[in-house]
């Protein structure tokens, strides 16, 4: 669905009357935005999703009578909706949340723990920026596609030693996304290193899931950790993640320092920095997400001859952050979701193929 014109329509759905009533506040302080109703529970929303229509639901995670995941799925079924969760910061709220977005919600976002009023303006902005995202995503057409039938095929790795990898950036829609291009990748894929904007609970509990669920070790990235073959390091939702040497190993370095294209982890961090050491990075990645953080740090990609591939527009749920990096130049070839694991491959060999010939 794309916002033509007029504000964007929201229904808050939240058992608490105090949280219904701060969303609501903070919602209605961005004039492209109209609450136009709100909802104690999932059988009141079903009735105002109904009378109301709205462009975008708000949805609790943890309700009475029935749980928000449940209501979503029947959302996602009867009436597609742009749906961005609201979450608690806890370990089973992270799992939930996850699931989520797996069934169909665009979003979500932490509800603030402890003292709100020194987080205020940070989460108004922050809900109200990912509501209006929402507002714009073709929900219909979510691209919850079926993976196309491809031949599994060894990555061909030289070095056990990840002396050549792939860096992988994404926000909105990155779940899915992400999961869907690793589910592509044979259990021998290079190294491969992903930032996603997350906080910190839920990087934990995505590479979690990924590694139930995909052929390769998933996890979430440590400080001085040697990088290898076969295995996927997620950035931790509270540090930038660099790449380093020890010795003639390449390492995951963490960083805490500011937040960089406001975000911390950052995509452009964790490029840059792979531009840095080009002569081990062959393929760099930027799929769905909405800003243009990665924009920047790909162009330096593409400068220091690391191959760079784009989510194409159709494909992406958000198409902000790899129509940015493409806008700049930065992208030298664009594929749909279902084509980039084979492509990620492709130009992982021809670039692995060349450098061998140079040497």
């Amino acid at each position: 669905m794309n916002k033509a014109s007029g504000p964007v329509r929201v229904l808050v759905v939240d058992d608490s009357a105090v949280m219904r009533q701060l969303l609501t506040t903070f919602l209605s302080a961005d004039p492209e935005i109209e609450v136009v109703g709100s909802a104690p529970d999932p059988h009141v929303a079903r009735e105002r999703i109904k009378a109301l229509n709205p462009d975008v639901v708000t949805l609790d995670v943890e309700m009475p009578r029935m749980d928000g995941l449940t209501f979503l799925r029947k959302i996602m079924t009867l009436r597609p909706t742009p749906v961005v969760m609201v979450s608690t910061v806890t370990q089973a709220g992270a799992e939930v949340t996850l699931e989520a977005l797996e069934v169909g919600a665009v979003d979500f976002i932490a509800k603030p723990s402890g003292d709100i009023s020194n987080m205020r303006e940070s989460f108004a902005v922050e809900l109200q920026t990912k509501v209006k995202a929402a507002a714009r995503t073709r929900i219909g057409s979510r691209p919850h596609q079926s993976p196309v039938q491809r031949t599994v095929r060894p990555a061909r790795v030289r070095s056990a030693s990840g002396d050549k990898l792939v860096v992988i950036g994404a926000s909105t829609g990155g779940v899915e996304a992400l999961k869907t291009v690793l589910m592509g990748l044979p259990p021998d894929c290079p190294p491969v290193l992903i930032t996603q904007h997350m906080p910190p609970r839920f990087t934990a509990a995505f590479a979690e899931r990924l590694n139930r669920e995909c052929p390769m070790k998933v996890s979430e990235a440590t400080n001085d950790e040697v990088i290898e073959s076969g295995h996927v390091y997620i950035a931790p939702g509270s540090h930038h993640l660099t790449i380093g040497r020890r010795g003639t190993r390449n390492v995951c370095v963490l960083t805490d320092g500011p937040p960089v294209s406001g975000h911390r982890p950052s995509v452009d961090v964790l490029f840059r920095s792979a531009a840095q050491v080009s002569n081990i990075v062959a393929v760099g990645v930027i799929l769905t997400g909405m800003g243009k953080d990665g924009a920047e740090g790909m162009l330096e990609l593409r400068k220091a001859g690391v191959q760079t591939l784009g989510q194409d527009e159709e494909s992406a749920l958000i198409y902000g952050m790899p129509r940015a990096a493409f806008e700049r130049g930065a992208v030298l070839r664009q594929y749909s979701l279902n084509r980039m694991a084979d492509a990620i491959l492709d130009a992982y060999e021809g670039h692995t193929s060349r450098s061998i010939g140079a040497a």
